[in-house]
């Protein structure tokens, strides 16, 4: 008994160390749309040049916070290997819950982060719609990503790939089946998280139109 709960801890182990190395990788490009949308969207300064090349770096970035909802599918394989209920409930899940979570929250904190400049602009009734075009293209980021293995630095290395491959691909069925699909998921989840974290913030703007309230600027920084 004592030598199996060894070996159980020694794979569980392994299964881990395994993972540290994608997951750490995937955090720190998710987090990377999160720095830029402080940088972009919070402190104030003029939309020169470099403003704009960092406005399309953050979209370039922006879907690798939500596309760790789609690293489940490691999961599948470690549950197979490590066939362990209690080590899986306890550990294994846990740990895929903390890193997709912060994946999504980067997501939701940046775009929290680009409403409150366009309400700072005097664009406010643009937040909804632009969290709806965003959600679409970080949905095809995604399948991009996931499917078609393309990286966001891919928009310079290779951008022939990206509109020859990648919008071909984008005409098939059953990739527009799979962008739907991941656009209501990231619409639902944003439309939860964004609340739970403005709620946390400030309550009360979790219930104006646009979760930003009207006259007033200098609200909290949720970033």
């Amino acid at each position: 008994m004592k030598e199996e709960l060894i070996e159980l801890i020694a794979r569980v182990l392994q299964v881990l160390r395994i993972n540290m190395d994608w997951m750490t990788w995937n955090l720190f490009l998710a987090f990377i749309p999160l720095a830029l949308s402080v940088w972009l969207f919070r402190i104030k300064r003029g939309r020169s040049w470099v403003w704009w090349l960092g406005f399309i770096v953050f979209y370039a970035f922006l879907p690798n916070a939500p596309y760790l909802l789609t690293d489940v599918i490691h999961l599948i394989d470690d549950i197979r290997t490590i066939q362990s209920v209690w080590m899986i409930t306890l550990v294994l899940i846990p740990v895929y819950l903390l890193v997709i979570i912060a994946g999504f929250e980067a997501y939701v904190i940046s775009l929290i982060n680009l409403g409150y400049y366009l309400h700072r602009i005097g664009k406010s009734q643009w937040i909804f719609r632009v969290e709806l075009m965003t959600h679409i293209l970080c949905a095809i980021g995604i399948y991009w990503g996931r499917f078609l293995r393309f990286n966001s630095w891919d928009f310079i290395t290779q951008p022939d790939a990206l509109l020859t491959k990648g919008v071909e691909e984008l005409l098939g069925k059953q990739p527009l089946v799979i962008i739907t699909a991941t656009f209501v998921i990231l619409l639902g989840l944003h439309w939860l998280m964004k609340r739970v974290s403005l709620g946390f913030v400030h309550p009360s703007q979790c219930r104006i139109p646009g979760n930003l309230p009207s006259g007033n600027t200098d609200t909290p920084n949720a970033g």
